[in-house]
């Protein structure tokens, strides 16, 4: 109710001050990009409140008419004119050399902000603000691909977005069930991105018996938009399979038996927040909630994709197999294969040990992990606890990982010096099982070069 007060009274002061403009000369801006970048000047201009929150409406309003050529010269017309004031930034750096001080040292990072950040903090201000500035850092993202003359406007726009989406305005976690606005449940179905939802039913199977839960972010300027959620499934023991969670006719589990809590699939929501992670925030806070709710829960743990295993094995030719290796990978080409016996334990025994090589040894050329769902749940504190052969034999399983998942898991006890291992040394926690298939059978010449 206080939101929604005060989106009520922003939205008053707003429309007061669009008045005042059209009394001006508002109603003469023209509404191209030029135009655009007029009026954010007018924005910096120092007005008062109401027409300033006016303008900032305004400003979003016409970005959101242009057209993508029209954006694009807005973002450019923003690195272009709304950097440093250079010669204050000159005068605050020669000061500093002269006399270096806490007090010029402070005038020096001031005087070096780009004038774009408190453009974008006015824009803030407008009703409904923060969510088109989050649009407007999605529609950035897709036009940079490369070209690094829009890096510097997306720093600015990011680095204002992590403030304002930092733990602390994060307190909105919400227990998505049947009963939660259909407005809401329709953004569930279609931002889930992991396992997709195919309908209303599928999705009330997953959020309405006893032993399912979900869990939402979000944000108190955007009550309506989940940021980021997790569906969970309370089980008696750790899953090594996705298809019996989502099963149609499965059986629902009496909650006084449930002792696991798998998080299957985890989605972010808003593209604009790339990024900016809250999922290490989501994780921990509804494992405090599901053992509050559910104090004989004692094991945490995820059923994870591996949605970069199988371009891995077609792209690196450098992985040390035989000719005959080389053949039984072959069979992956069959979308059909996992339906042949003999072929399921030949590719096992291939595959296996090249999915442990992935998670424990292969890393990008900068050195990071390949696997971006390794790299989140490893920097969050967890342990890579188990290799799941089959465990996703959906098209999208099949096609992204050869049907490989992964079980990460949440020891509570150890999830602060298993962080540190990694963030610090890059160490990825494993468990002796996963350890094993590297030096396990099967393996061949992989002891030739996979170090």
């Amino acid at each position: 109710m206080a939101n929604a007060f005060f989106s009520d009274l922003l939205a008053t002061i707003s429309e007061r001050g669009r008045t005042l403009l059209r009394r001006g000369d508002s109603a003469d801006t023209r509404r191209d990009a030029d135009g655009l970048i007029d009026l954010c000047d007018a924005l910096l201009s120092g007005r008062g409140e109401a027409s300033g929150i006016a303008i900032a409406r305004e400003v979003l309003d016409i970005y959101r008419e242009l057209d993508a050529a029209g954006r694009r010269a807005f973002f450019d017309g923003l690195v272009r004119d709304f950097g440093p004031d250079r010669e204050r930034l000159s005068k605050a750096i020669e000061k500093w050399r002269a006399a270096p001080s806490d007090e010029d040292a402070s005038s020096l990072h001031f005087a070096s902000e780009p004038r774009r950040q408190e453009l974008i903090r006015r824009l803030n201000r407008a009703p409904g603000g923060t969510g088109d500035l989050v649009n407007m850092r999605a529609d950035l993202l897709g036009m940079m691909n490369g070209h690094t003359e829009l890096a510097a406007l997306d720093r600015d726009v990011s680095h204002l977005l992590s403030s304002w989406f930092n733990r602390g305005f994060l307190g909105l976690l919400r227990r998505i069930d049947w009963s939660t606005p259909a407005n809401i449940l329709e953004k569930i179905i279609r931002y889930e991105a992991v396992h997709e939802i195919s309908d209303w039913d599928d999705l009330r199977r997953r959020i309405d018996p006893v032993d399912r839960r979900c869990y939402a972010f979000f944000h108190p300027a955007m009550v309506d938009e989940p940021l980021i959620f997790v569906e969970v499934a309370l089980t008696e023991t750790i899953p090594g399979a996705i298809a019996p969670l989502l099963a149609v006719d499965r059986q629902y589990l009496p909650i006084e038996r449930a002792r696991t809590a798998v998080f299957y699939s985890i989605s972010n929501t808003q593209r604009g927040l790339g990024g900016i992670s809250f999922g290490s925030f989501l994780i921990k806070q509804v494992v405090e909630e599901l053992r509050r709710e559910t104090p004989k829960l004692d094991t945490f743990v995820t059923l994870s994709p591996v949605p970069g295993f199988m371009p891995w094995l077609k792209q690196d030719k450098d992985l040390p197999l035989s000719d005959e290796d080389r053949e039984v990978l072959k069979r992956l080409d069959d979308p059909k294969w996992f339906e042949s016996p003999e072929t399921t334990a030949q590719l096992r025994a291939v595959i296996e040990p090249l999915a442990a090589h992935y998670f424990l040894k292969a890393r990008t050329p900068k050195g990071k992990l390949i696997d971006s769902v390794a790299r989140f749940h490893l920097g969050n504190g967890a342990r890579l606890e188990r290799i799941n052969w089959l465990g996703d034999l959906s098209p999208k399983g099949v096609r992204e990982s050869a049907g490989v998942m992964v079980n990460y898991l949440y020891r509570l006890d150890d999830i602060e010096k298993n962080h540190e291992a990694y963030a610090n040394d890059g160490e990825v926690v494993a468990s002796s099982a996963v350890k094993k298939l590297l030096k396990g059978e099967g393996r061949r010449l992989l002891d030739m070069r996979l170090s």
